[in-house]
């Protein structure tokens, strides 16, 4: 008989999870009927909250105030400890002590987005209303619904202007939506491995993810949680596929090749044979430890969605016209979620916008994920333009 290991449950129980969702290990700032957030599909969200982290002091005149997007997968814990996976921050190459982002001389602010599920208000948040998870019942969102709640946030602590915007791919989308939506309010803006609009492609790849999580029977037309379940193996199969978009062809075989997992012959099953399958599986299990399922159509829709270009008539220029944002956008050799052709779209839109702009395209085989990854050429290139930035702004203090 063939033998078949499917992906195993999540270490992680259900309650640990949700607890994160409403009551986050984080700053939360929470918004009421008096101010609502009106979304792009026509309805306003009352009441919400978002949760954030900060990292460093705001100075005196509040100019070194740095907003870091977090991507698809991410959240606010950007250079933490995990509360539900106990792992380091996710950008740590670039956030800390002597990194480009350095706490002693900027004030960090990351925040869940809208339609997250650690602590900002989406679909696995309890629905005032009804008493019970909004589920499918939560109302489809968008980047720029993502970047008018962040305003909202960055207003209610007392910040005007945002010394930089700073994220890679769905937070790269999301500091282009900056700074076409507050131009005036981001003085500088790093904009890594993303583009102005979803490819057909990327579009396709979110759509088999999608598919995936809604034919896990656990999922029940996104009523899971009525039902005290989640629905890990469709979740997990998702990120397996996405996770695989994120790498390139020769980061696999570098890594992995064609190696077997802890043996030496084949076993003539559908088990983990190869060493990039247990990978995947592992990839996939882990992440629905600390991730939500709703939340994952949500915000991959999100990204469909954005279109920069198609919200001023087609002409991406027309987007950044005028805008006195210094802008520098990195894209890298290997990535082909997000190829340098579209960093090169956004960059001859700026120029045609007479933005000031640097781009850089750096040479390396480890696909998508590069940026967050110790890269050193990256970390060199966001040092400078950083450090060149504050030199303008007039910000004072170490160096970072």
């Amino acid at each position: 008989m063939v033998g078949v290991k499917s992906i195993p449950s999540p270490a992680i129980s259900a309650d640990d999870r949700s607890h994160e969702v409403d009551h986050p290990s984080s700053q939360v700032a929470q918004f009421g009927a008096d101010q609502p957030l009106r979304l792009d599909c026509g309805v306003d969200l009352t009441p919400f909250q978002i949760a954030y982290q900060t990292y460093g002091e705001l100075n005196a005149d509040r100019s070194n105030a740095v907003l870091i997007c977090h991507a698809l997968t991410g959240d606010q814990h950007v250079a933490n400890l995990h509360p539900v996976t106990g792992k380091p921050g996710w950008w740590e190459t670039l956030v800390g002590p002597g990194r480009p982002l350095d706490p002693s001389r900027y004030f960090i602010i990351c925040s869940n987005v809208i339609g997250g599920c650690m602590g900002s208000t989406g679909p696995a948040s309890i629905n005032p209303a009804t008493g019970k998870v909004w589920g499918l019942d939560f109302p489809v969102i968008t980047i720029p619904d993502m970047v008018r709640a962040q305003a909202m946030l960055i207003d209610r602590l007392g910040i005007d202007t945002l010394f930089a915007v700073v994220g890679g791919s769905m937070g790269g989308m999301q500091v282009l939506q900056w700074t076409a939506a507050y131009p005036r309010r981001v003085y500088s803006a790093l904009a890594i491995a993303c583009a102005t609009r979803h490819s057909a492609q990327n579009i396709a790849f979110h759509e088999l993810g999608r598919q995936a999580v809604m034919a896990d029977p656990d999922w029940h037309n996104g009523g899971y949680a009525d039902h005290g379940i989640h629905p890990h193996r469709g979740l997990a199969v998702a990120r397996m596929a996405a996770h695989i978009t994120y790498l390139s062809d020769a980061a696999l075989h570098r890594k992995f090749g064609r190696r077997m997992q802890d043996r030496e012959l084949p076993t003539f099953s559908f088990d983990a044979d190869f060493q990039v399958e247990s990978y995947l599986r592992y990839q996939g299990s882990s992440f629905v430890e600390r991730f939500d399922a709703n939340s994952y159509l949500y915000l991959t829709r999100a990204m469909d969605y954005f279109d920069i270009a198609g919200d001023h008539g087609g002409v991406l220029a027309k987007a950044f016209a005028g805008i006195q944002t210094r802008f520098c956008v990195v894209s890298f050799t290997s990535d082909w979620l997000f190829p340098t052709s579209e960093s090169r779209a956004l960059v001859h839109a700026l120029n045609a916008s007479s933005a000031r702009v640097s781009f850089a395209e750096i040479e390396t085989d480890r696909g998508h994920d590069a940026f967050l990854l110790d890269v050193p050429e990256f970390l060199d290139i966001s040092r400078a333009f950083l450090q060149s930035a504050g030199k303008a702004r007039g910000l004072t203090g170490k160096e970072g």
